[in-house]
């Protein structure tokens, strides 16, 4: 999208995220505002952050998604979501999602495939996200009983954990 006439006004910044009032001419000349949020985050890296799809693959079984439970502020409660994270500074998209995936699920697999950087909510946010589908060997020991590794993100539970 081209960048027509934009000018932006810092209305408040934490440790993640920006609030920022954008002003800008819209296609037709009209001068339009907008409230946007952005990350404080990213550095170099491709996006923000990786949202996983975890495959888990076991003999004489269906596959399975694996989902995430985990408690959001923003609406006062718990959600079933994907496995995601923030990618660390020199870090790729696919180290990122399975460092994450371990975090918050204690299952360990292997990239199958890593989108292009994607939008997460346009808006909203300048929020960018790499989509990483992972299968998991859930015949392998160490992903029979898997057990989270939390960072230093926040609370996650998953059925097996």
């Amino acid at each position: 999208i081209e960048n027509l006439d934009t000018d932006f006004e810092l209305i408040a910044e934490g440790k993640w995220v920006k609030l920022e009032k954008t002003t800008y001419r819209d296609p037709t000349g009209k001068t339009r505002t907008w409230e946007t949020v952005k990350r404080t985050t990213r550095k170099g890296q491709s996006a923000d952050g990786v949202a996983i799809i975890p495959v888990l693959q076991r003999t004489l079984h269906y596959e399975c998604i694996i989902l995430v439970k985990q408690f959001r502020p923003p609406v006062g409660g718990y959600c079933l979501e994907f496995p995601a994270g923030l990618i660390d500074d020199n870090e790729s998209p696919e180290a990122a999602a399975l460092r994450e995936l371990e975090e918050e699920t204690g299952y360990k697999g292997d990239v199958a495939e890593c989108s292009p950087a994607v939008c997460m909510d346009p808006g909203l946010s300048n929020c960018t996200a790499h989509i990483v589908t992972v299968t998991i060997n859930g015949d392998d020991a160490e992903n029979v009983r898997p057990k989270p590794k939390p960072g230093d993100g926040g609370t996650s539970s998953h059925p097996g954990g």
